[in-house]
């Protein structure tokens, strides 16, 4: 990342709270990186600067955030203003702060996600899910993993693309949060609700399972125990289809190049980097691997 995407953008900042009757003197950054956080002051407000090129997507997720208030399904809400706002190219979106919180459970994310999946269809623009979005892009960024690895995990893109192509049908399209793990299923005082919308699209429910099922048949994140009470909760044990193993292949791929595109720029990350190469390779030997979290 250059230094100029994650230095503080004030003057977008001001600009954009200007335009919708904000006031930002004394805000204060959460977070500065390729998306900005900022928390105005006094007001319970956390305002998102999103990175160039992102405008079609903050508008999905300000129309899919609406959407949800509307269904009344617990999540993240927006503030009352006119948004998302566009300066100099980045949208700004303004969303109401959430009290302390701390990630939900495994049942947690199959409570809110049964009850995401039960909601009709909703008459909004989402797109159709990309299981492989920025896999491309991520594999590019990662310019510390050996040249034959980064050909087999091109070929393995191909491969599992042409595989989602053709998968066996399975339960009818839904809206879907498109990341589902209690990292964005959060427990604050007042309940559980979800978070991150930005992955929002029209799909297959069985993607949102599959993560919770790859965290248990693959990384060894969550307990044989609290994988069976995550089924009972929804009501569905996603690792009986038969399209499982194209859906869970192609999220471990995202994780292993989410972990090489993150090692060109941590030192620190590169051995994990390549142990999920070399477990993705079959060289370290079958499933469930023990995978620890990248942030």
């Amino acid at each position: 990342m250059s230094s100029s995407a994650s230095a503080p953008a004030h003057h977008i900042l001001k600009e954009a709270c200007s335009a919708v009757g904000l006031d930002c003197d004394g805000a204060e950054p959460l977070r500065l990186a390729e998306n900005q956080i900022w928390r105005l002051p006094g007001r319970r407000v956390i305002a998102r600067i999103s990175r160039a090129g992102q405008s079609d997507a903050a508008a999905r997720e300000v129309r899919v955030a609406r959407w949800l208030a509307q269904e009344n399904l617990a999540a993240v809400r927006l503030v009352d203003v006119e948004q998302p706002v566009e300066i100099d190219g980045r949208p700004v979106t303004f969303w109401v702060e959430l009290p302390p919180q701390q990630h939900g459970s495994v049942e947690d994310v199959a409570q809110l996600l049964a009850q995401l999946h039960s909601l009709p269809m909703p008459a909004i623009n989402l797109g159709y899910l990309d299981p492989f979005v920025r896999v491309g892009e991520r594999l590019h960024a990662a310019t510390t993993i050996p040249d034959a690895d980064k050909q087999w995990l091109h070929a393995l893109h191909r491969d599992l693309a042409a595989a989602w192509a053709e998968r066996p049908a399975g339960l009818p399209d839904r809206a879907v949060h498109g990341d589902a793990w209690p990292g964005n299923i959060v427990r604050t005082a007042d309940g559980v609700l979800m978070m991150d919308l930005e992955r929002f699209s029209v799909g297959p429910p069985e993607w949102d399972l599959v993560s919770t099922a790859v965290r248990a048949k693959t990384t060894g994140a969550v307990s044989a125990r609290e994988y069976d009470r995550f089924c009972a909760v929804y009501g569905h044990d996603v690792t009986a289809w038969e399209g499982y193993p194209v859906l869970a292949r192609a999220r471990e791929l995202r994780m292993v190049t989410y972990a090489a595109q993150h090692a060109a720029r941590n030192a620190g990350w590169r051995s994990q980097a390549q142990y999920r190469i070399d477990c993705l390779r079959g060289r370290s030997g079958p499933r469930p691997w023990s995978w620890p979290g990248i942030l």
